[in-house]
């Protein structure tokens, strides 16, 4: 090998093979400290796009399990307040059953009543005041529990729907009524909404369901109770054609209509009652029920017919238990697949981001020596040539 000076390859060659075990020594170092092998995009690209799929799928699973988590707290918390409703209507039942019988006096059953009324009120007091997070329990709207591992083919919904809790619903309860207060003559063009019937205020009679405001308000009132009932019409006639409302019934008063729910009707018994005259106002705003209703205790026949009714409300309260009860099991079911696919998820993450330790601490060992041979061999390279000087002396 000729001697040089212009270039020193030896030395070139250490400083070339020093910086790559630099690099294996920092990237080992990189995943030691960090544990997970992929610590840049550089490292594993295509590795590093899977596991954070997965990592997505692992967020978006764990909180759909405390979404179901919650979700069989909330139907829980139902059904619980639904067992004490049971507990009241078996004590009704003993109620109802004593007052049926021939040797208790109107006075005794008036008592009986008063406790039957009371066990109504705190049925009323369960289904209004139940909550879980803030929120009403006892609704008529359905509780959507939404599971999902981030993508869109494994997104699904649990529904379970806890129904409206009150002794009116489950039949214990009289029709309930609304008031209806004028303040002044309505005024044209204006509207009174009773259930899924609109009633249109006219200066004179007209088509189907449009009331005449009369001379005075009362029969202004009067005609709009005449329409609800589909009667003739006080005062000044309301229109033709007009038909009964299949919702309600309505009584007039000098100064207010009550309409009170029918049993059945197109409606149902959540029965709408609004107006957007500024002179009128529902002493119920939005919606009121109606129901079988129960004359209560204070006769015999009485207190037998509210039996029929106690036991018809305790099969209603078992049915919407079991249906609690049914979507209960299928959201713990949910949420056992959904840990299990979390595991399985992790896993799977784990084996493409985490670093092999044994491994990581092998090359550490390799890069250590290559790193301080290295050295050692960039310096002797520097040492040979300046054998170079011995030919000049």
């Amino acid at each position: 090998m000729a001697l040089s000076i212009l270039n020193n390859i030896p030395s070139l060659a250490a400083q070339n093979q020093l910086s790559i075990t630099g690099a294996g020594l920092q990237k080992t170092l990189f995943r030691l400290s960090s544990g997970s092998r992929i610590n840049s995009g550089a490292d594993d690209a295509a590795g590093l796009a899977i596991a954070d799929g997965l990592r997505a799928n692992i967020s978006a699973l764990t909180q759909s399990s405390r979404n179901a988590n919650d979700g069989t707290g909330k139907l829980q918390v139902a059904d619980g307040a639904l067992a004490q409703v049971t507990t009241l209507l078996n004590r009704a039942v003993t109620l109802a059953t004593e007052s049926a019988n021939g040797t208790v006096s109107n006075a005794q059953r008036g008592a009986l009543d008063a406790e039957f009324t009371a066990i109504k009120a705190e049925i009323d007091r369960i289904g209004s005041n139940t909550t879980f997070n803030g929120t009403q329990v006892f609704t008529g709207t359905a509780i959507d529990i939404f599971l999902s591992d981030s993508t869109s083919t494994g997104t699904s919904t649990v529904s379970a729907t806890t129904g409206v809790i009150s002794s009116l619903g489950i039949g214990l309860g009289a029709n309930a009524s609304n008031t209806l207060s004028a303040i002044g003559q309505p005024t044209a063009g204006k509207v009174v909404v009773i259930g899924t019937q609109t009633y249109t205020f006219a200066a004179a009679a007209g088509a189907a369901n449009t009331v005449a405001i009369g001379a005075t308000v009362a029969d202004t009132l009067a005609n709009l109770a005449a329409a609800v009932n589909g009667g003739a019409g006080a005062g000044v006639a309301y229109g033709s054609g007009t038909v009964a409302n299949a919702d309600a019934t309505a009584a007039a008063g000098t100064s207010t209509v009550t309409f009170t729910a029918k049993v059945a009707g197109t409606g149902g018994n959540a029965l709408v009652s609004t107006t957007d005259d500024a002179k009128l106002g529902f002493s119920n705003a939005g919606t009121f029920s109606g129901g079988a209703g129960s004359a209560g205790l204070t006769t015999a026949a009485a207190a037998q017919a509210a039996l029929v009714n106690i036991n018809s409300a305790i099969q209603s309260v078992a049915n919407t238990r079991g249906n609690l009860g049914a979507a209960i099991n299928r959201l713990q079911s949910a949420a056992n697949v959904i840990n299990n696919q979390t595991q399985n998820l992790t896993s799977a993450e784990d084996g493409i981001r985490a670093a092999d330790i044994a491994q990581e601490v092998a090359n550490l060992t390799k890069y250590s020596i290559l790193n301080q041979t290295g050295i050692s061999a960039l310096a002797q390279a520097d040492q040979n040539q300046q054998s170079v000087l011995s030919l000049l002396r």
